[in-house]
């Protein structure tokens, strides 16, 4: 293996413009290519971000076959399945963005791809490297909370809801819920070490997006942007979930972790309308308990980190495929997060609870 990673970016929006600064910044890296299926895209996209030498591509399939060890997925949702198990079959690495896939069928597949060709996925949940999100999971693990039985999690932008492909059901699966709505899953799910969901009971609308006077795309508007949720977690817990892309509210409340030992909230960060939600951060932290049969509430420091998070989950990507190290956030995981999301859509079009099931991989 030479001594700079070999990459390839899948898409040329936005998040792939991330990637490949990200990339750029490293100097143990070359971007060899980058795919667009909209021919000119992908040639646009390495002259406006100067990738000296890189190859531009109008196909997945002439990407994946340069000399290249790992590729960042950045396409629309829809697209991840299809692009990354192309990759992982061709013998590549990948780091897809989130969330994992369409489905749930389609993220077992994805896990079982990379399985069978021993290659890493990993999935892009750059809230994983807030030092906070560290601290709350070290916290629990610590065993201060006792046995944690009930966690409330999510949030709420007051108007922050996106347009294009987020909101065509085709292209992305689902609303909010799977654009926000998996990091607040991921960071209840991840302080637990991901338990496994047994049950969803669900609530979904989308009251907002096909309102003209609250989205100008209202008349394509096809996704959830707000849902609410019960799940049953193995282990006796069960999980408060809620997610909203607007609302007439400032906040749908803390994240809560109820143990019998002890209970900890936590408090988003920011203001004004894309506030409250959890790709926006930490804003204060919270552990409550009693002592003595008084009722103690103790601050714990919220810690500041001067590095980008996104640049260090990519980093992390990296160094993963140039020391063949595990995939730094498994699929394996986030096919959890997947599965509850999809119970979600289930029960909420039946209006009944549903099981959820995972396949073993």
């Amino acid at each position: 293996m030479s001594d700079k990673a070999k990459i390839g970016i899948i898409g040329s929006g936005g998040i792939a413009a991330a990637h490949a600064k990200a990339y750029l910044s490293f100097s143990d890296v070359e971007i060899v290519a980058v795919a667009d299926i909209i021919p000119g895209k992908a040639e646009g996209f390495i002259e406006q971000l100067g990738i000296k030498g890189a190859t531009s591509c109008d196909s997945v399939e002439e990407l994946l076959a340069l000399d290249l060890e790992a590729v960042s997925v950045c396409t629309p949702n829809v697209a991840h399945h299809a692009t990354s198990v192309a990759a992982l079959e061709a013998g590549k690495h990948v780091l897809v963005e989130k969330p994992l896939a369409v489905t749930l069928d389609q993220g077992v597949e994805m896990v079982r791809t990379a399985k069978a060709n021993d290659r890493i996925l990993s999935v892009g949940f750059q809230p994983r490297y807030d030092p906070n999100m560290k601290a709350i999971k070290d916290l629990i693990n610590s065993g201060k909370l006792g046995d944690v039985y009930y966690m409330q999690a999510g949030g709420g932008r007051r108007r922050g809801m996106p347009g294009g492909t987020f909101i065509n059901k085709e292209l992305a699966g689902a609303g909010a819920m799977a654009d926000i709505g998996c990091y607040s899953l991921d960071l209840v799910l991840n302080a637990l070490n991901y338990p496994k969901p047994l049950t969803v009971s669900a609530f979904t609308s989308n009251l907002f997006g096909t309102n003209p006077t609250h989205h100008p795309e209202a008349d394509k508007f096809e996704v959830e942007d707000f849902g609410v949720a019960m799940v049953r977690l193995e282990g006796g817990k069960v999980l408060n979930f809620k997610i909203s892309w607007a609302m007439h509210m400032d906040s749908l409340g803390p994240t809560l972790f109820l143990g019998t030992e002890a209970g900890l909230k936590l408090t988003p960060a920011g203001t004004g309308p894309w506030s409250g939600v959890w790709d926006g951060g930490i804003g204060s932290i919270a552990l409550f308990h009693d002592l003595d049969h008084h009722h103690v509430e103790t601050s714990i420091p919220v810690q500041q980190h001067t590095l980008d998070i996104f640049t260090e989950k990519v980093r992390d990507f990296v160094t993963a495929v140039k020391e063949g190290k595990p995939a730094p956030i498994p699929a394996e995981e986030i096919l959890i997060n997947q599965a509850i999301i999809d119970g979600i859509l289930r029960s909420a079009e039946l209006g009944r609870e549903v099981e959820i099931s995972i396949p073993e991989i």
